[in-house]
């Protein structure tokens, strides 16, 4: 996986794009490789397509039946110190592997975020702390609205 890692991220690099992560997946249809990359202002169809056909070329060496290109969407979890800036002060979820005060699910805006430990303000304004190794996800909690004319 490494060296799909490896080729997928020289590419994104080439054309611009953060290279946000790769996967293989076994699915009812096959093995599929999952590349997720991004950009300011999000990804396009354009963007995949091209992205798609740099890339495949470069990947014979690698074992899957197809290949997904695609943005990683509006609630793209918070895993790494670059997304923690791109989203702090932003609601998010925080959902732990195990309860803690009979609670998995915390909801509040992200804070801070280390090695460590994560740290959402909750909406009566008081801070939670969470060790990393106990939180499962931290995901954007995403809100639609109409727009007012």
């Amino acid at each position: 996986m490494n060296t799909a890692r490896e080729i997928a991220g020289s590419a994104a690099e080439a054309h611009g794009f953060e290279l946000v992560e790769v996967t293989l997946l076994q699915e009812d249809d096959g093995l599929a490789l999952c590349i997720y990359i991004d950009k300011p202002g999000g990804i396009t169809l354009d963007d995949c397509e091209r992205f798609h056909k740099a890339v495949q070329p470069r990947l014979t060496e690698i074992e899957y039946d197809y290949m997904e290109v695609s943005s990683p969407g509006a609630d793209r979890p918070v895993k790494t110190q670059r997304d923690f800036e791109k989203r702090k002060g932003d609601t998010v979820e925080v959902r732990l592997f195990a309860k803690l005060d009979g609670v998995k699910l915390f909801t509040g805006a992200l804070a801070a975020m280390d090695d460590e430990t994560v740290t959402i303000q909750t909406a009566d304004g008081r801070e939670r702390s969470f060790p990393r190794k106990a939180v499962a996800l931290i995901k954007p909690v995403i809100t639609l609205s109409e727009d007012e004319e």
